[in-house]
């Protein structure tokens, strides 16, 4: 019940339902939704540990500019990426992994363990599976970037796994569908050949030739969305 009580005041937050108005009360949270008080006084202080409601004394529950909301919170990225999409959040977010992705990279390069190493190979085969019909393209894809994230044997970087895994559902979606087909399976493999060959420098670089890539998608996807809202105006 807190689970299910999170996900709908987390979205009603960032649809803006409570955007120049209060904030309902836990009592009156409790009665629209049929909650006990402990279950929305939990949702209500996980909403708040996550940078978008603040309570406080005589001023009750208020909600929070986005600026202070945890980005980095798979929740709350889920949350604003289905509110309404957003090329410019796909873009801020795919500058991020400009940043992190190639550099995990290469140090899987220099610490994957054999068992990491058939761990991103598994992804890879589930991607060539998936692209002869037997599979699911989406989750294969996520599987191979969240394994190298895991194989470089750094805590920050496994920590990102479940933030990547939330935003590639996304991600991945829109940039099929601008090029039409799913994610090249060769370069992805030559991301695990480096890897494999312990290569950090070619590793780093294949990393970033795919998310380069997707970065022209993106950009494509705007511009065509930019365009189509011109003549839909004329």
């Amino acid at each position: 019940m807190t689970e299910q009580l999170l996900e709908s005041l987390g979205q009603a937050v960032v649809a803006g339902e409570f955007d120049g108005r209060s904030f309902p009360t836990e009592a009156d949270i409790s009665q629209h939704y049929g909650t006990s008080r402990s279950v929305t006084r939990e949702a209500v202080k996980m909403l708040t540990a996550k940078g978008m409601l603040a309570a406080r004394p005589r001023s009750g529950i208020t909600t929070q500019p986005q600026e202070q909301w945890s980005l980095l919170d798979p929740d709350v990225l889920r949350w604003m990426l289905e509110r309404k999409f957003s090329y410019e959040l796909l873009r801020h977010f795919t500058e991020m992994r400009l940043g992190l992705e190639p550099a995990a990279a290469a140090l899987a390069a220099k610490n994957a363990s054999p068992e990491a190493l058939r761990t991103i190979e598994l992804g890879l085969e589930r991607m060539a599976a998936a692209e002869r019909g037997d599979g699911d393209h989406l989750a294969a894809d996520i599987s191979f970037h969240v394994a190298i994230l895991k194989a470089t044997g750094n805590p920050f970087y496994m920590q990102l796994d479940e933030l990547i895994a939330t935003a590639l559902k996304i991600s991945i979606r829109m940039t099929n569908r601008i090029k039409g087909h799913t994610a090249s399976i060769p370069a992805h493999r030559h991301v695990f050949d480096a890897i494999r060959a312990g290569d950090s420098a070619r590793a780093g670089a294949a990393m970033n030739s795919i998310l380069t890539e997707v970065m022209a998608l993106v950009a494509a996807g705007d511009k065509n969305g930019t365009r189509r809202a011109k003549r839909a105006r004329v």
